[in-house]
C-alpha cells in the first residue's frame, strides 16, 4: 500500500502537518480499517432497503442481552465532567476558532464535519489550528483590520472536542493506491498524530465527537481505530474519549449498542434535529404518506416523536454512565433587531430550560453571545454540580411505534415551506462551495444538515404528490422548478455580484434542482458527497 498526496497546500504549516511520519500514520490506518469501513457503507443500503419495504424499524433481538445488562461506561476524565454549554463551529480560519476557545463555553466542539467545507486548504488549515491550540499557541491578526486575535489568559478555555468527518465522506487529496482516503481517517489520523501527546499530557484529551453513525458496527470500528492509534503513539488504552451523534434514524434504535462498543472510549451521547429528520426522510423515502414530513420549522423538539426520542437518549445515558447532550441553539444575535432578538433568547432560554428539566448534562449553541444564557439555564438546575447523571429516568418507557410515529408532529406542508426549503438549500451551498460551511441565513447559524432537510423534504414531497395545505397546489417537479428559478432570482438580487452570483449560485442551484426531482436516480444520500466532487473540480479556496 502507498500514500500520495495532490499537493500541500501552500501556507505556513502546512507541510508539517503532512510530514512523512503523519502520512505513515494515516497510510497504516487505511490499510488496517478502510476495508471494513467500505463494507459497512455498502451495509447500509441494504438495511436502508429492508426498512423502507417494511415500513418499520425495532430493536434488534439479536442485542438484547447489551440493552438488559447490567453494565457502565468509562468514567469520564475530569475535562469533560462539566459540559454544560458547548459552543459549536469549524477550526478555519483561525479567528473562528480563538473566539470559539475563548466563549466561556466549557467545551469547543471544533468542526471538521458539517459546518466546514472539506477543501483540502480548511482540511489542513483546521488541524494546524488544533495543533497550535493544544499547544497554547494559537494567535491571528487581521490583514484588513490589523485586529489581533490571541487566547485568553484571564479564564479557562473551552475543552476541545474535534468532529471528523463522518464515514461517508472521501479525501481526494489523499491517494491510497491511487484512490482516494477515508475523510474520517484522514481527520483524526491528522490531528490524533500531531496532537495525542500533547494532549493527553495535559489532561485534555484527545477527544471526539462521531457523526452519521447507523449500527453498532460502524462504533466497534471506531473503537477499533482509538485502540490501535493509542498503542502505535504509545499512550494509555482508555485515553480517548469520544461523544457520538445519534442524528440517524437507526442509531435510535441502538443507543445502548452504541455505547456498549465504545464503553471504553465513551463520553456521551448527543441528541440533533435537522440530520435526525433528514434521516428519517432518507430511510423512508418510497415508504408513502405515513412518513411524509411537515414543514421543517414546524418539527420542534416537543413533537411527540421527538420527545421519544430525547427522552430515551437521556434515559440511556444515564443508565449506563454516560452524558447526554442536547441539541443546537443556532440564532445569531443582530443588534440590528432588538425586538427580534429578544424573541429569539426566549425560545432559547424555553430550549434550554426543557433540555435542562429533562436531564441533559448540557447542551450546544452556535454563536458566543448565547453562552450566558444557556450557562445560566444548566446553572439553575445544575447547581453545585457538574453534570446530572444520577438524574435517572425510570419512568421513560419509549417504543419503536413512538420513535416513528411521524403523524403525531403538528404542522403541515405548505408551499411557503417549499419555497423557504429551496433558498435555504441553495444559499446554504453556495456558500460552502465558496469554502464557508457555517452561513449564517435568517438570523440562524446553518451548516450541511439545514440544506440536508431541506431538499429531502422536496424530494418527497414531489415524489408524494402532496397537496400544499395553503394553497392547494399539488407539488410538483414543474411547480418546484418555477419557485426555484424564483428564489434564484431573489439571491441574485441580495449577492448583487455577476461573477461571485455565476461561479458559486449557479452550479448550487444546478445541484439542488436535481436533488430535489422526485426521482429515485437523484436521491443522494448525501448533498456534500455531490457538492464536494463539484468542489474539487471547480474551486480551489483558501483558509
Amino acid at each position: 500500500m502507498s500514500i500520495s498526496l495532490s499537493r500541500i497546500p501552500e501556507f505556513d504549516g502546512a507541510a508539517d502537518i503532512l510530514s512523512d511520519d503523519a502520512l505513515a500514520f494515516v497510510e497504516k490506518l487505511h490499510q488496517k480499517f478502510a476495508g471494513t469501513r467500505n463494507e459497512l457503507l455498502a451495509a447500509r443500503d441494504v438495511r436502508r432497503k429492508q426498512f423502507s419495504d417494511a415500513k418499520a424499524i425495532d430493536f434488534d433481538p439479536a442485542t438484547e442481552e447489551v440493552r438488559n445488562g447490567d453494565w457502565k461506561v468509562a468514567e469520564a476524565p475530569a475535562a469533560l465532567q462539566d459540559r454544560r454549554v458547548e459552543i459549536t463551529g469549524p477550526a478555519t480560519p483561525a479567528k473562528m476558532a480563538i473566539n470559539a476557545l475563548n466563549s466561556g463555553a466549557k467545551v469547543w466542539l471544533a468542526d471538521l464535519e458539517d459546518a466546514s467545507t472539506p477543501s483540502w486548504n480548511n482540511v489542513i488549515d483546521a488541524v494546524k489550528n488544533l495543533s497550535d491550540a493544544a499547544r497554547g499557541k494559537l494567535a491571528f491578526t487581521d490583514e484588513k483590520t490589523g485586529k489581533s486575535y490571541a487566547l485568553r489568559t484571564d479564564a479557562p478555555l473551552a475543552a476541545v472536542v474535534v468532529r471528523p468527518r463522518g464515514w461517508h465522506l472521501p479525501e481526494n487529496n489523499v491517494l491510497i493506491d491511487g484512490k482516494p482516503g477515508v475523510g474520517a481517517l484522514v481527520d483524526f489520523g491528522l490531528h490524533f498524530f500531531h496532537n495525542a501527546k500533547v494532549l493527553a499530557e495535559s489532561g485534555q484529551g484527545p477527544f471526539y465527537y462521531l457523526p452519521k453513525m447507523e449500527h453498532y458496527l460502524e462504533v466497534r470500528l471506531w473503537n477499533e481505530v482509538f485502540t490501535f492509534a493509542q498503542a502505535e503513539l504509545g499512550i494509555e488504552y482508555g485515553t480517548v474519549r469520544a461523544t457520538m451523534l445519534i442524528e440517524t434514524i437507526p442509531a435510535a434504535f441502538q443507543m445502548d449498542e452504541f455505547l456498549y462498543e465504545l464503553r471504553d472510549h465513551v463520553s456521551g451521547l448527543n441528541a440533533g434535529r435537522w440530520d435526525y429528520l433528514f434521516s428519517i426522510i432518507k430511510t423512508f423515502r418510497e415508504a408513502g404518506d405515513a412518513f411524509i414530513m411537515p414543514d421543517r420549522a414546524d418539527v420542534s423538539m416537543t413533537a411527540p416523536m421527538m420527545r421519544a426520542y430525547t427522552e430515551l437518549l437521556v434515559k440511556t445515558c444515564h443508565k449506563r454512565g454516560a452524558f447526554a447532550m442536547g441539541g443546537m441553539a443556532a440564532f445569531i444575535p443582530n443588534r440590528r433587531e432588538p425586538e427580534v432578538t429578544a424573541a429569539a433568547f426566549e425560545k432559547v432560554r424555553a430550549d434550554k430550560t426543557r433540555e435542562a428539566n429533562d436531564g441533559f448534562d448540557g447542551s450546544w449553541v452556535a454563536h458566543p453571545d448565547l453562552v450566558g444564557t444557556c450557562m445560566e439555564v444548566f446553572d439553575s438546575v445544575l447547581g453545585s454540580k457538574p453534570n446530572q447523571l444520577d438524574k435517572q429516568r425510570p419512568e421513560v418507557e419509549v417504543t419503536a411505534e413512538q420513535l416513528l410515529d411521524i403523524a403525531s408532529a403538528p404542522g403541515s406542508v405548505t408551499e411557503a415551506g417549499v419555497r423557504l426549503n429551496l433558498y435555504v438549500a441553495v444559499a446554504y451551498t453556495a456558500v460552502w462551495l465558496s469554502g464557508n460551511g457555517a452561513v449564517a441565513i435568517h438570523n440562524l447559524m446553518e451548516d450541511a444538515a439545514t440544506a440536508e432537510i431541506s431538499r429531502s423534504q422536496i424530494w418527497q414531497q414531489i415524489r408524494n404528490k402532496v397537496v400544499a395545505a395553503d394553497t392547494g397546489n399539488t407539488i410538483t417537479a414543474e411547480l418546484v422548478a418555477t419557485i426555484l428559478a424564483e428564489e434564484v432570482e431573489k439571491l441574485r438580487g441580495e449577492v448583487n455580484d455577476a461573477e461571485r452570483f455565476a461561479k458559486y449560485y449557479e452550479p448550487a442551484a444546478k445541484l439542488i434542482g436535481t436533488l430535489v426531482s422526485g426521482r429515485d436516480e437523484d436521491f443522494a444520500d448525501f448533498l456534500t458527497t455531490g457538492a464536494y466532487e463539484l468542489l474539487e473540480k471547480e474551486y480551489v479556496t483558501k483558509p
